[in-house]
Parts: C-alpha cells; structure tokens; sequence
C-alpha cells in the first residue's frame, strides 16, 4: 500500500506544472504551494527511513513550498522545476565527490560486479547529466521569467520529461552495448 501511495505522489509531483497551469486560473499561488506543501510532508512522513539524499531532496522541497506559500506569487510557483534541477544536479555531483557515482548505483542494479570499463563508463555519464540538469534548470529558469504559463508549463511539464527519456534511453542503450559481457 506504501508503495501505491508513493508511486501516487511521484505521479503527483510529475505533473506540477499542469497543476499550477491549470490551478492558477482558480487558485492563488499560495494556495498551489501549499497544496504542494502539504504532499511533500505526506512523502516526509510516510517515508522516514527513506535514502537521506532523497529526504534531503524533499526537505529543500518542503522550504521551497513554505517559502513560495510565504511569497504568494506567480514566479515563486514557476521556480519549482529549477530549484528541483539544481537539487538534481548537486546529488549527481556529490556522488561523483563521494563514490560511488549516480549513475554506477543504478547500473550496479543490474550489474552488480561492474568492471572498470563500466566504473570508468559510469562516471562520464553521470558527468553528462550533471551537464543537463544545468542545462534543464537554465531552461526551466528562462521559461520561468519570460514565456507565458503556457509555454512554461509546456517545456516543464512535457519537453523537459521527453528529454530526460531521451537521455535515459540512449545511456541504457549505450550501457547494454557496452556491458553487454559482464552480465
């Protein structure tokens, strides 16, 4: 049950620049970041013995929302995706400061005795998405201060999760290809 109840805030979370597009032309902002708020606690709570660089993850989420609750403005709604981005990138770069890297823990997942072609492997492409999470929070910051929701609530809510799929598909591909014999 746990288990739906998180897959349930996941969902939730992917879809918050469809809920602020949407909710925006009812709500106002503080009540947005306060419906955020309170999800983020529920995931607080019900996940206490969760990995701490995810109650990290969302703890800067919580003072995120308790800020933009605070701030009650439109543009405090629209700096959620960077401020997550930023977060993202920071996690992959203290993992490839304190090994091993972000992306070696998932392909240990399935590769549990990764050789040192695979570590070498693992750590360029962690390397790769510290670059696009910069990448993504410049976008999702430039759509913040000068694109319509509209346009904000496209490239946050649809573009950026397609280019994140299309990332995470080719390093798979590439990853099978290349660790194809140490299965």
């Amino acid at each position: 049950m746990l288990r739906l109840l998180n897959s349930i805030i996941g969902c939730v979370m992917l879809l918050y620049p469809l809920a602020v597009y949407f909710g925006i032309q009812t709500l106002e902002p503080w009540e947005i970041s306060a419906a955020l708020l309170a999800i983020l606690l529920v995931r607080l709570c019900l996940f206490p013995a969760d990995k701490q660089w995810s109650r990290a993850l969302v703890g800067v989420g919580v003072l995120y929302c308790v800020f933009a609750v605070w701030h009650n403005s439109e543009l405090s709604l629209r700096f959620y995706p960077v401020w997550v981005n930023i977060c993202l990138f920071l996690l992959f770069v203290i993992s490839l400061a304190y090994p091993p890297p972000a992306i070696e823990r998932l392909a240990r997942l399935q590769h549990p005795n990764l050789s040192s072609q695979g570590v070498r492997y693992t750590r360029k492409v962690t390397y790769i998405w510290c670059g696009f999470f910069i990448i993504n929070a410049s976008i999702a910051a430039g759509t913040a201060l000068w694109a319509n929701f509209f346009w904000w609530s496209l490239y946050n809510g649809f573009i950026a999760y397609l280019l994140i799929g299309l990332l995470m598909g080719i390093e798979y591909l590439v990853r099978i290809r290349l660790l194809a014999h140490e299965s």
